[in-house]
């Protein structure tokens, strides 16, 4: 059996993880990052579209004798570690946003002043584009890479309350359920993404930073590892720029791990509005013997322009899947709490088969793709058995609490069936479940800006291209009517 994964093509490194685990939903993330940061001796990198230093980092009322905050936690991180140097690197366009937010200016001003602490913006990218991936690196020997950034609205866990004390503005203000994934890794792999943070701190800053030789950390105690040890891949996007070549690692990894698929694949994204990924779809939904698709999506997109990119492309690329699938093989819902409130879907994750796995910030988008930054993780179970259980495990674990049921509950069903699509009808119901998704009307304005992918370009040169050569349904899709 041939790796998936392959340097130069769908990922720039592969690398051992001496443990390897997904952490599900912000609560344990913020806790083993919280843990793995107290334990830092030389360096803690931390790369984000966003950061915000007035949220709680970690559990409500956790009593580890550091503070809640993140602002004070960093600057309590350094004055006890006199050799530890603490980096933080933010997009650059979202710094006035977040940075004018209540008492954040103060905090950065503070971060500045301290010798160990360098916060810094990134601006080195198109028009339009943003730097989205999310790492965290410790020490080159613990690191994180997922879709959750440290700040606002990110943290819950996994039970996605209704009402949860915990889920609140630094003000006291509820906050909507959120879902949300990240990865951890040791070893090589944890070096290898301190390698990706350094060249992305050059290129924002000019500055070389030297390896870290540091002994390395015991691994959290509270995160049990998927795999340990792990063949870890690190794929990226870069788009392309005067001085820089284009990466596309990960759109070439969705669209082979799309190509591998046997039996299933399995989606969680904050969006579906890519036409290459819709594409790849479309031509293994209309094989006779081709996968199941089943793709987890929020039920809006979150803010004020996404809605109008995002939900409109999706509408459209959905209606015109449903043209490609003869077989009824493709399915996309929502999860929502047990009172009916939906819960925001922020993950961006894909599980194909019993076999591969990718973890990371992209999301089914054009932008994910070849205009923002990116960062995804991979593995290639090749035939394991103990990895492809830990695999099928997570994708049951993670469909059971969208279901609102025990994971053996779907283990047992998609057995007995065959099919995932039919195991998620037979376990929905009232309460805490998934719903399907449906398209809503568009309005002749909106069907216009989704098919010419207006405000999702595919790259930073198609945002100056002519419509006659830009469009959802270039290639193999069909326009839906």
């Amino acid at each position: 059996m041939q790796n998936i994964l392959q340097p130069e093509r769908n990922c720039w490194r592969i690398g051992t993880a001496d443990s390897f685990s997904v952490i599900i939903d912000a609560e344990d993330y913020f806790n083993a990052a919280r843990d793995a940061m107290k334990r830092a001796k030389k360096s803690v990198m931390l790369i984000g579209w966003d950061f915000d230093a007035r949220i709680r980092l970690g559990s409500p009322g956790q009593n580890d004798g550091a503070p809640d905050q993140l602002g004070e936690f960093v600057l309590w991180l350094v004055d006890r570690t006199p050799e530890l140097e603490v980096r933080l690197l933010q997009w650059n366009s979202g710094m006035l946003k977040n940075w004018l937010r209540g008492n954040n200016a103060w905090y950065l001003l503070r971060w500045k002043w301290h010798k160990q602490i360098s916060a810094r913006f990134d601006g080195v990218h198109p028009p339009a584009g943003s730097h989205h991936m999310k790492l965290l690196v410790i020490d080159d020997s613990i690191a994180f890479c997922g879709g959750i950034d440290m700040t606002m609205k990110r943290w819950d866990n996994r039970e996605h309350a209704d009402e949860q004390p915990g889920r609140t503005t630094p003000s006291g203000k509820q906050l909507e359920p959120w879902h949300d994934l990240a990865s951890i890794c040791s070893g090589e792999s944890a070096k290898n993404l301190g390698d990706l943070a350094r060249r992305r701190w050059k290129r924002a800053t000019g500055e070389t930073l030297p390896e870290v030789d540091a002994p390395p950390l015991d691994w959290p105690a509270a995160i049990t590892p998927l795999a340990a040890p792990a063949q870890v891949a690190v794929a990226r996007s870069r788009p392309e720029m005067k001085d820089q070549s284009p990466i596309r690692e990960i759109e070439t990894l969705y669209l082979d791990m799309i190509g591998a698929a046997k039996a299933l694949i399995y989606a969680e994204s904050q969006y579906f509005a890519s036409r290459r990924v819709a594409s790849a779809l479309a031509k293994r939904l209309e094989e006779p013997d081709g996968p199941e698709v089943v793709i987890i999506n929020p039920v809006s997109a979150d803010g004020w322009l996404e809605p109008l990119a995002m939900d409109t492309a999706r509408a459209r690329l959905v209606e015109s899947l449903r043209h490609h699938d003869p077989h009824g093989r493709f399915g996309i819902y929502h999860p929502v709490t047990k009172a009916g409130q939906p819960i925001y879907v922020h993950a961006k994750l894909m599980i194909v088969d019993d076999r591969l796995l990718r973890i990371g910030s992209s999301n089914f988008n054009n932008r994910s793709m070849r205009l923002d930054s990116e960062c995804d993780v991979a593995l290639d179970a090749m035939g394991e058995e103990a990895l492809s259980a830990s695999l099928r495990a997570l994708r049951d674990d993670l469909l059971a609490e969208h279901l609102g049921c025990r994971p053996e509950q779907v283990t047992d069903a998609y057995r007995e069936s065959g099919s995932m699509l039919a195991t998620i009808e037979s376990l929905r119901g009232k309460g805490r479940s998934l719903i399907p998704y449906e398209t809503p009307n568009l309005s002749a304005v909106e069907a216009w800006l989704a098919d010419n992918e207006i405000l999702d370009p595919d790259g930073p040169d198609e945002i100056f291209e002519a419509l006659s050569k830009r469009g959802l349904f270039r290639g193999r899709l069909r326009r839906p009517t």
